[in-house]
């Protein structure tokens, strides 16, 4: 094996992860949401824990914990179903008629990988993005932050096994959180 295998396995999977992102965010975007559901484990997690403002040095309490505080998402596969579902019935208030979303994803980090090599199993990924939202004439919400996931390979397959969102503002300025980040 040569010396720069590592590297060049490295880069195709940079690259691989990134397609896989980018390409969720046009399913979201298309609003094609029961192919952008299938790219979860049926085990996932779909976290996105309130943002306090607190003292520099009380670091512990600036989110919200999962499963024990009230979280702006703290949902499973089966929670996001059924809100797909919701969504596709047509009378769901604050999607009729639909916004328009753009979602962009940026700052792609593989942070480890495992087990180690060519085609691991999982990866561990953090990235940026920004989510803008048009609603009717006038509402417009823009988001902010850092996703956290887990991608796991299934069937040869990337999912989405974990995903922490981590919004850049405290105070959610939006309506309502009807989409998916």
């Amino acid at each position: 094996m040569s010396a720069e295998a590592p590297a060049l396995a490295r880069l195709l999977l940079q690259q691989e992860i990134e397609d896989f992102l980018y390409d969720e965010a046009e399913l979201l975007d298309t609003r094609r949401f029961e192919e952008w559901l299938d790219l979860f484990t049926e085990d996932a997690r779909y976290w996105m824990p309130m943002r306090r403002n607190v003292p520099h040095d009380d670091r512990e309490r600036e989110f919200t914990r999962e499963g024990a505080d009230v979280n702006w998402f703290d949902e499973g596969k089966d929670t996001l179903g059924r809100r797909v579902a919701q969504l596709r019935t047509g009378i769901h208030w604050a999607e009729e008629p639909p916004s328009r979303i753009c979602h962009m994803v940026s700052n792609v980090q593989i942070l480890r990988a495992a087990p180690a090599g060519p085609t691991p199993a999982e990866v561990a990924v953090r990235c940026r993005f920004l989510v803008y939202r048009n609603r009717v004439e006038t509402e417009t919400d823009v988001l902010v932050g850092k996703r956290e996931d887990v991608l796991r390979r299934v069937d040869g397959h990337w999912k989405i096994a974990r995903r922490r969102i981590v919004l850049d503002q405290s105070v959610l300025l939006a309506k309502n959180l009807t989409f998916f980040i």
